[in-house]
């Protein structure tokens, strides 16, 4: 069999790349895109000589078929290779996505910060909290912003503590969500 050069345009979902290919290359990525993970893995393996450190297909994917590429058309040159070094290092990294990044069709998505409380000790809101306390059982629905206990709104833990018990309170120790260091949880005395 002889091997041709093809013109291809490869479309990742990424963007397209247009350009010649070698046949065996190209057959080799299109045989990648049906390989199971394990046989993803194992070529990986194959053409960097180090595990792969992630099991994420996608990814594994992308980066073999650039290696695949490399090895057939060459790799980046040195001046290339060392200016992208340079760009990389010098860049800020943005950990938040710019406000206009979501967005479908052209049009701006509405994102939300979802419902999730900031301290991932609470449970979700709509979540109901007991506790015994002499002999009583006290009982606290979680709200978006802040907490139900007989029909009144506190804003924390440690007010509805201290209005059950008459003394200061930390409310999260109160109602058993501290946990120790070794990642138990650390249970209120009754």
């Amino acid at each position: 069999m002889v091997a041709k050069s093809v013109n291809v345009t490869v479309v990742d979902g990424y963007g397209e790349e247009s350009g010649t290919m070698d046949n065996a290359v190209l057959m080799e990525i299109e045989k990648l895109r049906r390989a199971s993970m394990a046989s993803l893995r194992e070529k990986f393996r194959e053409v960097f000589q180090e595990e792969a450190r992630t099991r994420h297909r996608g990814h594994l994917f992308r980066r073999i078929a650039w290696r695949l590429q490399a090895l057939a058309e060459g790799d980046l040159s040195e001046r290339a290779r060392g200016r992208a070094n340079e760009i990389a290092q010098d860049a800020d990294l943005r950990m938040i996505a710019p406000r206009d990044f979501f967005s479908v069709g052209g049009e701006q998505v509405e994102t939300t910060g979802g419902n999730r409380p900031k301290d991932r000790r609470l449970p979700l809101p709509g979540a109901m909290l007991s506790r015994k306390w002499k002999g009583r059982t006290i009982l606290v629905e979680v709200l978006v912003k802040g907490f139900r206990y007989e029909n009144q709104q506190y804003t924390s833990l440690s007010a509805i503590a201290v209005a059950v018990t008459g003394t200061r309170w930390n409310g999260l120790a109160f109602f058993g969500l501290t946990w120790t260091t070794g990642g138990e949880r650390k249970h209120a005395k009754k």
